[in-house]
């Protein structure tokens, strides 16, 4: 392999650069050496506080291999860029569908390209926080939640409020509290720079390797970036945990917590997905499930969910970089109508 070559390995740090297919390629050689070794709606949420139950889950991934001289590929049934058809869904800058139970890249268009992510960060967030954190731990807001910028989507959490990890959960999820995702990340990670260290971590672990989170929220940083691709790894790994295909289902969601001095709060906040509120409407014979959605001036509209067809199969859609929210939901609905046709 000569240097030009090696050169298309590269992650670009600019958007609109292509971050080619290390994967595939590490992937095949892996597999090759494995070879030659083993062969000569309404679905709001109302909650309270309730402290005694505890809760925990693990996970645990295996590559299994067959002894009649065959190994299982590290690639099979794996979604990979480079298998989808290309295809214009409008003004977006990222799009993709993926087929779930097939394993299948359906539509591709930019998805290696490094672009801001917005609030989509927040499915990262939600996964520490599932695989980590007890839900009914009580969590105490630091001075840090009053430092965001005066725009920022929040719910209005102070210094000295209590709720539960579940509470705050709930709150990122459906409202996209960048708030919360404060209180969630000094929490599960002990201060917010580990956290931050856990999310590039994990994102590693699964394969995202073109993506650099720097906060836990996705306010706009010139460091803080992902891919379409990455993006769906990361939901995909989400699916893995009940909790997090309840949380994308709520369309609203109210609770009540304590301020500083004891008195309590009550907040109830509307999904930000205009397809669970019923103000967006997915084309017929495809149910959208939920997922998260993202704005910001630099990142535009996104949006990244979980569909099935009417053969119940199930796929996960990404639209990054829509210009505005009607032209997100209208490219993210031409994608769902490829879903509601397709047959592998």
């Amino acid at each position: 392999m000569n240097l030009s070559t090696l050169r298309h390995f590269s992650c670009s740090g600019k958007r609109g650069k292509p971050c080619f297919l290390f994967r595939r390629v590490f992937c095949a050689v892996l597999s090759t050496a494995l070879i030659f070794a083993l062969t000569g709606c309404s679905r709001g949420y109302i909650s309270s506080y309730n402290d005694n139950i505890s809760r925990s889950s693990f996970s645990l991934t295996a590559v299994s291999a067959d002894f009649s001289g065959r190994t299982e590929l590290f690639a099979k049934d794996m979604c990979v860029p480079g298998e989808g058809a290309a295809l214009n869904i409008g003004k977006n800058y990222a799009s993709a569908l993926f087929d779930l139970d097939g394993g299948i890249t359906v539509i591709e268009n930019n998805i290696t390209d490094r672009i801001y992510p917005a609030s989509t960060t927040k499915i990262m967030t939600a996964l520490l926080a599932i695989k980590y954190g007890d839900m009914d731990t009580m969590l105490k807001a630091s001075s840090s939640v009053a430092g965001l910028e005066w725009e920022a989507q929040r719910i209005g959490i102070e210094p000295g409020d209590k709720m539960t990890l579940d509470q705050a959960l709930h709150y990122l999820m459906v409202y996209s509290a960048n708030d919360a995702a404060i209180l969630i990340a000094e929490h599960i990670g002990g201060t917010y720079d580990k956290f931050i260290d856990m999310m590039n971590q994990e994102a590693a672990r699964l394969g995202a390797t073109c993506t650099h989170f720097v906060n836990p929220h996705g306010l706009h940083d010139k460091d803080h970036y992902t891919t379409a691709y990455d993006l769906f790894l990361i939901f995909q790994e989400c699916l893995k945990y009940e909790k997090f295909r309840e949380l994308i289902k709520l369309n609203y969601y109210s609770t009540v917590f304590h301020d500083k001095d004891g008195n309590i709060r009550a907040i109830e906040v509307p999904s930000t997905d205009n397809y669970l509120l019923g103000t967006a409407k997915a084309p017929a014979n495809i149910t959208v499930i939920g997922g998260k959605t993202g704005t910001t001036n630099q990142a535009g509209s996104c949006l990244i969910i979980l569909s099935h067809n009417s053969s119940n199969r199930e796929f996960v859609s990404v639209v990054l970089g829509a210009e505005d929210s009607p032209a997100l939901y209208e490219s993210m609905n031409k994608l769902l109508r490829q879903e509601r046709d397709y047959a592998d």
